[in-house]
């Protein structure tokens, strides 16, 4: 019975399999360059904080050829990844990227992005220059890759100034094993004076932000953030680019959260607006015959500042409805209704 059910559960990972790869993005998709990094990204990134969390080593593994196969290439990481699920110590993600990347003919075919800064353990946290390049080379380890293509500041480390920490990567990328270097959460004024530093002093330049940014949660981002990058030519990548699966519209009410692995993430959108989004989500996705999973992608994909957006699947399925929504195209009405539906930039 048990060498049944798994030869099933294969037949139905391998159909699935063979039904994205058919429906990969057309070959007419372009590349976009992440800043002046000189990485050329598919406007798609595979956030792998689910890795060691909400999806098993086997499962991880053929979500990532599956994405691979359809022609994308950004797989996004970070080593504190999952220390917050219970029973994690941090390193999950990367230790399952790593043991993925060790098959065999993946390496060239994949930008690497993983961050340092958040708490590992005692004393092993922050952007110092000694901490860094110690978690560097774990980082490098559990990935089981001799350089990092694109190496971010988790958050930014008030203890720590910034010119040593653009030191320690200045070291990293002069023994070639970082390629470029991103900022994740960072304010505007520290993400400006990060890159006036890189002028004055001949440090790395930060090539790209990563912020939480979507149909919901805009203000930050568009008020002060945005206006940044488009002065510096910084690549963005969005997390939470569904609100924590909220913009998918499977979250309804409080009863639809309680339990869930995201639950507490997702309370937040439970308001009148965000149910104004919902419903202009509906209504486009109707008209467009997609989901509104795949319009939320589809109108960060349309913001001209936004370099790829950052999703997760947990399913061979899920991945496919995602990469549908790179040959999504928005027109005027609905990136019109969109917008207004969420005014008011949460």
């Amino acid at each position: 019975m048990g060498k049944s059910i798994q030869t099933q559960v294969r037949r139905r990972f391998d159909k699935d399999t063979r039904a994205i790869q058919t429906s990969r993005a057309p070959k007419t998709m372009r590349r976009r360059s992440l800043g002046n990094s000189g990485l050329e990204v598919a406007p798609l990134a595979f956030g792998g904080n689910v890795f060691g969390w909400t999806v098993n080593e086997r499962t991880s593994f053929r979500l990532l050829d599956a994405f691979v196969a359809a022609g994308f290439n950004l797989i996004d990481t970070a080593d504190a990844y999952s220390r917050f699920a219970p029973g994690n110590r941090g390193g999950e993600s990367e230790t399952i990227i790593g043991k993925w990347l060790k098959q065999g003919g993946r390496r060239d075919k994949v930008i690497i992005a993983t961050k340092v800064g958040l708490e590992m353990g005692p004393h092993r946290k922050g952007l110092s220059k000694a901490y860094i390049l110690r978690a560097a080379e774990d980082s490098l380890k559990r990935l089981q890759t001799g350089y990092l293509d694109l190496y971010q500041s988790h958050r930014d480390d008030p203890d720590t100034s910034l010119d040593e920490t653009l030191q320690a990567y200045a070291q990293l990328m002069e023994q070639g094993k970082v390629r470029a270097i991103g900022a994740s959460n960072y304010r505007a004024d520290r993400l400006s004076y990060a890159l006036a530093l890189r002028r004055r002093h001949g440090l790395p330049r930060y090539e790209c932000l990563q912020m939480e940014y979507n149909l919901y949660d805009r203000a930050e981002y568009e008020e002060t953030l945005e206006p940044v990058c488009i002065e510096n030519g910084l690549g963005v990548l969005s997390y939470f680019s569904l609100a924590s699966g909220f913009l998918t519209g499977k979250y309804q009410s409080a009863a639809d959260v309680a339990n869930k692995a995201r639950g507490d993430f997702v309370k937040k959108y439970l308001n009148e607006r965000g149910f104004r989004i919902l419903n202009a989500l509906d209504q486009v996705a109707k008209r467009l015959n997609a989901t509104p999973a795949q319009v939320a992608l589809a109108w960060l994909i349309a913001r001209r500042t936004v370099t790829a957006p950052i999703a997760s699947a947990t399913s061979l399925a899920q991945l496919k409805e995602l990469i549908g929504a790179t040959t999504l195209e928005l027109d005027e009405a609905s990136m019109g209704l969109l917008n207004r539906a969420s005014d008011g930039l949460g």
